[in-house]
């Protein structure tokens, strides 16, 4: 039982495995937060149960710790919820009026206005086995008049009594997404958001806080993730009286819509957790939980070949046969034809919108290509838009009313594209209908769902549009209904998350989509960086990489097919080169590296990864997957380049059985036997010398 009720004292615990987390009623009828952390005995938490007062400018301190409240009467703080009642009454005064408990692991508190049937339910449901909570939030519109939502967030999470505080995120751009940043957090707020229309690169809705003083191995570690694809907003929010607290959910700007008489809103998922040791143990925590309760399959990722980088736009069938044909005989398992396929797409300028295979480049439609990848023993997978159309186009000319725009602007083309307004019940139907279609006529094991632009315009022309709603909303809800929809009647299918990259990736759209493409960027050392910063909150096991050509056609940088190979091997391996044009000799160590992957493959995507060295603090990076039973580990190494003659460098493992004899291979060379506890306190010595290169170290636990 994860729960615990104090009736007595108004004090309520949700325990885990390895933390308390504690919050209670004080006499004035507001939930109080009193601790979050390693174990403690709830009953001792008591004493922090009290309203307090500064002075008329400050005149409720304890409301800086509520659990969750409106904004009104004297919280200035970023507020939880904020309404606007019929009437013209902005304030909100919320009070507790009850529990229930539902199973072992989750409680809802329920609160109501003090005049107004405006009733809140708010949710914590407990992950014990990872020191996690997941919160929501029900809001109920119980009058005969509608209400207007102006604000609305998942969750708020209080971490109190550090003498500093430090907030570790990620900032990005397109190609260069999830570059990991700390900041000191002093008196004020850190607000990290998107207003985007999705998750978007340049930041991601997942925090973590320390004293300034966690590593990867040690230190407490607060943090959280929501669970929202669309506009998102985390505000990181240090009081004068040293309290921090972390309000997150869906963003409010330009957001509010109409409550209707009777009817709920529910608010995304926002989990929290607390460990002790350190980012690793976070990040660990995170991907288990991913794996275990959010991911819809716990399938391995397929080795896969993606056509884009070899042909563009130029996609013929005797092109992908050639191709298909080469991919087969480097152990591909998933051939994907991308962009370029349909409609009269010859370039980005014309086509999107029209789902229909392009008769010139499939003379005998797509049938042929398919049964010829499927008599080469591999899948078939396709790309697909579906969110955006060209003006150039049948569908756009059919329909210009379906695109955000306003009545007198210009849309703004962005990769000469429009966005289709996928909260209008018509397109949303449309979507739908052109994929089941797709997935129906033809045998399509895959899915690559692209978004190549940001939401400009979020306005309509059409009649359909509810006028109450947040379009911001009803788009992403959409969304996940469609792909829900996809999911129940296809659910041979797999479906990866892209837009434009890593633009669309959390633990929203990770409920619908079986695997990630982080990034556009497909350089390998460009990678780790992108890969590791990842990694802090996801999952490799969704976490997709290509190997492509070498000089890269990004940044020109020239690295060996070893690295690269290495480097994609570290998630869900894909091939994205022109392999058409590899020498006989690249297509074998190609083989041999997929051959390899394959018997690594479940340890990479169902064990525990653990960061031995980054590239931020050394000229070596090295990565490290456990199995579940830390019988085997695989370790990849990577040197930037090396200075004054070579060095030798200790590796110190992690996650070993300290007793446990482990054979040790360095790169296919000679084994050797090492003790678990060796190769974790002195470490595995390594050699790298030049620039670029890399290893990889399996090691196998003896009996």
């Amino acid at each position: 039982m994860s729960v615990t009720v104090l009736e007595q004292a108004n004090i309520f615990e949700i325990r885990t495995d390895k933390s308390s987390y504690v919050f209670g009623i004080n006499e004035k009828g507001i939930i109080q937060h009193l601790y979050w952390g390693a174990h403690v005995e709830a009953a001792d938490c008591g004493y922090l149960l009290k309203s307090r007062l500064h002075s008329s400018f400050d005149a409720e301190i304890d409301r800086e710790t509520e659990e969750y409240g409106g904004w009104g009467g004297c919280n200035y703080a970023e507020p939880a919820l904020k309404v606007s009642f019929a009437d013209g009454v902005r304030d909100l005064k919320l009070r507790y009026e009850g529990y229930r408990v539902v199973g072992e692991n989750e409680i809802v508190l329920r609160m109501v206005d003090s005049y107004y049937p405006l009733d809140i339910e708010v949710h914590y449901k407990a992950i014990p086995e990872y020191d996690l909570i997941e919160r929501f939030v029900h809001v109920r519109n119980s009058q005969t008049e509608s209400v207007r939502i102006e604000q609305v967030t998942a969750a708020v999470w209080t971490v109190q009594a550090l003498p500093d505080y430090r907030m570790t995120h990620v900032t990005g751009r397109w190609a260069g997404e999830y570059q990991l940043r700390s900041t000191v957090l002093s008196e004020g707020k850190k607000v990290l958001e998107s207003r985007r229309g999705f998750t978007g690169p340049h930041a991601n809705p997942w925090f973590a806080i320390d004293n300034g003083k966690a590593d990867e191995t040690s230190g407490s570690v607060w943090f959280g993730a929501l669970g929202w694809s669309g506009n998102w907003k985390i505000v990181a929010e240090k009081s004068t009286f040293g309290h921090v607290r972390i309000v997150g959910g869906v963003n409010d700007f330009d957001s509010a819509f109409v409550l209707a008489p009777g009817e709920v809103y529910a608010t995304p998922v926002f989990v929290g957790g607390f460990t002790s040791g350190g980012f690793g143990q976070m990040s660990r925590n995170l991907h288990k939980y991913q794996r275990d309760y959010v991911l819809p399959t716990s399938e391995l990722r397929k080795v896969l070949y993606n056509s884009w980088e070899a042909t563009e736009f130029a996609v013929t069938v005797e092109g992908q046969k050639e191709l298909a044909q080469q991919a087969a005989r480097l152990g591909v398992e998933r051939f994907v034809v991308d962009d370029g396929w349909f409609g009269e797409r010859h370039s980005d300028r014309a086509g999107l919108g029209d789902w229909y295979v392009n008769a010139e480049k499939f003379p005998n439609g797509l049938e042929e290509l398919i049964d010829y990848v499927k008599e080469l023993g591999m899948e078939f997978g396709l790309w697909v838009e579906p969110e955006s159309v060209n003006p150039n186009s049948d569908l756009f000319r059919a329909h210009p009313e379906w695109v955000y725009q306003f009545p007198t602007r210009e849309g703004t083309q962005l990769r000469n594209q429009l966005l289709l307004n996928l909260g209008l019940p018509e397109v949303k139907q449309f979507v739908l209908h052109f994929m089941t279609t797709l997935l129906t006529k033809y045998d399509i094991r895959f899915i690559k769902w692209d978004m190549n632009r940001t939401v400009t315009e979020p306005g309509t022309v059409a009649s359909g549009q509810d006028v109450g709603a947040s379009m911001w909303i009803k788009h992403v809800d959409h969304l996940y209904d469609i792909w829900a929809e996809l999911r129940g009647r296809f659910p041979h299918v797999e479906f990866e998350t892209c837009a434009g990259g890593g633009a669309r990736i959390d633990l929203g759209i990770l409920r619908y989509a079986d695997q990630a493409w982080i990034s556009d960027n497909t350089d390998a050392r460009d990678r780790i960086s992108i890969q590791e910063g990842f990694s802090y909150a996801y999952s490799p096991s969704v976490m997709m990489c290509w190997v492509t050509e070498s000089p890269h056609g990004f940044n020109g940088r020239s690295l060996p097919l070893s690295y690269r190979f290495h480097s994609a091997m570290m998630g869900g391996l894909g091939i994205g080169a022109n392999i058409s044009k590899w020498s006989t000799e690249e297509m074998e160590k190609a083989k041999r590296y997929v051959e390899l992957y394959k018997e690594i493959r479940p340890v990479i995507l169902n064990g525990d990864m653990y960061r031995l060295s980054s590239l931020r603090d050394s000229n070596v990076a090295a990565y490290q997957y456990n199995s579940k039973d830390r019988s085997e580990s695989v370790v990849f190494t990577f040197l930037q380049s090396q200075h004054f003659g070579s060095e030798v460098r200790h590796l110190l493992l992690q996650g070993l059985v300290s007793h446990a004899s482990y054979e040790v291979n360095i790169d296919e060379g000679e084994p050797f036997v090492r003790q678990g506890s060796t190769l974790m306190n002195l470490g595995v010595a390594v050699s790298l010398r030049g620039d670029y290169k890399s290893i990889m170290i399996r090691i196998k636990r003896l009996e």
